[in-house]
Order: C-alpha cells, then sequence, then structure tokens
C-alpha cells in the first residue's frame, strides 16, 4: 500500500538536482533573515520598512503555490526530496539543513553549526531541536535498505547543555525484533557528548 504523502513524479534527476540548486540559496537568504530579524538593534523606522519589502517578497512568493503538505517525492531513479522537511529541507528555512552521511559500517552521521535561531537557555541549543534533529538522524539510521520506518518512541538523556555552535551527530541500529528496530544516537560538542537517546522505530503495516 502507497501512503499518499510520498508522491512518484517524473522528473529526471538531473532537473532535480537544478531545481535544489535554484532553491536552496533563497532558504539559505531567509534563515540569514531570521538570524538578523533575532539580533537586529536598527531604528523602528527600519524594521518598519523591512517589514514591507519582506511582505513584497512573500505576496511574489505565494503567486504560485504548492497545495496541502509538501511530502515526501521520488522519481524512478531512486531520487528522492523532501524539501518542506523541518530538519533535512532544502527549501525549509527552519532546517539547518541536516546533511546526513551514511557510514561504511551501517551508521549514519552529520555535522551543522546550531546558531541563534535555535536557542533555549541563553547561549544554549533548545532541548526540543535536539530532540527534533536526532529523531530524524535515528529515522533514518533505522530505514538502512530504504525501508520506511516511523518513530514509535524516543528517549532523551541531556548529560550536559549543549551550546550554539558546531555539532555533531552520530546514530546506529542497536539490534531489530521484528517490525521493530532499536536505534542509538548522540550529540556532541567539540567537548564531547552532550545529549544520548534510544529510540524505538517502526516499519508500518501497510509499508510491508
Amino acid at each position: 500500500m502507497k501512503h499518499p504523502m510520498f508522491v512518484h513524479e517524473d522528473i529526471p534527476t538531473v532537473e532535480v538536482d537544478r531545481l535544489e540548486a535554484v532553491h536552496r540559496p533563497l532558504a539559505d537568504s531567509v534563515r540569514e533573515l531570521v538570524e538578523a530579524t533575532i539580533r537586529t538593534t536598527v531604528s523602528e523606522e527600519e524594521v518598519a520598512l523591512a517589514r514591507a519589502e519582506v511582505d513584497a517578497v512573500v505576496a511574489r512568493l505565494r503567486a504560485s503555490q504548492l497545495e496541502g503538505p509538501a511530502g515526501v517525492r521520488y522519481n524512478s531513479e531512486a531520487r528522492s526530496w523532501s524539501w518542506g522537511n523541518a530538519v533535512v529541507g532544502e527549501r525549509n528555512a527552519v532546517a539547518p539543513p541536516l546533511e546526513i552521511t551514511e557510514d561504511e559500517d551501517g551508521g549514519v552521521h552529520a555535522e551543522t553549526v546550531l546558531g541563534v535561531r535555535y536557542e533555549g537557555p541563553p547561549g544554549m541549543v533548545h532541548g526540543g531541536v535536539a530532540a527534533m534533529l536526532l529523531d530524524h538522524l535515528m529515522g533514518v539510521a533505522a530505514s538502512a535498505s530504504q525501508r520506511l520506518t516511523m518513530t514509535g518512541t524516543l528517549t532523551m538523556r541531556y548529560r550536559r547543555a549543549t551550546p550554539l555552535g558546531p555539532v555533531r551527530l552520530e546514530g546506529r541500529i542497536d539490534r531489530e525484533e521484528g517490525r521493530k528496530i532499536f536505534v542509538v544516537a548522540t550529540i556532541a560538542d567539540p567537548d564531547g557528548v552532550t545529549v544520548e537517546a534510544d529510540g524505538v522505530f517502526i516499519v508500518p503495516s501497510w509499508a510491508t
């Protein structure tokens, strides 16, 4: 059974890559806008002018919109893309975006820099952001061999606060029991591990 949000599109991979290259710089600029909005100390007049300019850009982009969820799309060449995803979405300015690499031993890792838009306690990464990033990374680890999995449970252990700045995430499958995949993962800053996680990921019955 196919899930309605996994949409097949007959677009060659080279064209998907081209579109991604066109749209990613826009999302990067919006990320910079978010950071600048948080940090700005310009005058009230400048804020009003900036808002008018941003509203004009929003109106321009809304002239042609995708309806409904962004979903996951894939083509016949086994290329998939999820541009709206909150963690890896190339078009989503909320996403870092996390670029996940598969290791030869079956694990996965990612490195990114978490700026002020991810702040919780002063100077530290929000605990919910850490959970979101690990949840996605662990889902990728669980989905080895291109199978579909969904989060069943996720347990977090915050060993210490994660400072804003560079972080490394690592995850791997610990064991499997039928449709259940048990995954372990960590977030670390340059001084060592800050967050540990255990998760159970499920292969949905409709995906088997």
